[in-house]
């Protein structure tokens, strides 16, 4: 019971804090590009992503992504930003122990101070 909670609650930050970074990006002037909050919580995936046209050419990036797995772990997928985003999430709820940087090889995440898996 407490896994299913954690996980609804880990679902809200994470939404929370994706729709945030959204409309700060959205807010500055950035060549017509767009940031969108793209939020599954029944399946538990999360990305923000960024799109439009900047010099004549498309671009469609996917900046973050999240997924909150079935044991209750946050796994971060990509982090294509400056940004600490596993920081971030540690400091709004989400347990250290309970988030994995997917996007470091597996050897290395016992060394990386979060979940290795």
């Amino acid at each position: 019971m407490e896994e299913a909670v954690n996980k609804t609650h880990y679902k809200a930050i994470l939404s929370s804090y994706l729709e945030e970074l959204a409309v700060q990006y959205n807010s500055q002037p950035n060549h017509h590009l767009e940031y969108q909050a793209l939020i599954d919580t029944e399946r538990g995936h999360f990305q923000l992503l960024k799109l439009g046209w900047y010099n004549r050419q498309y671009i469609y990036t996917v900046l973050v992504h999240f997924d909150v797995k079935v044991d209750g772990k946050v796994w971060i997928q990509l982090n294509d930003t400056e940004m600490l985003v596993a920081d971030e999430i540690v400091e709004r709820g989400i347990a250290r122990e309970d988030v994995v940087l997917g996007y470091k090889p597996d050897y290395m995440r016992p060394y990386t101070g979060f979940a290795a898996a």
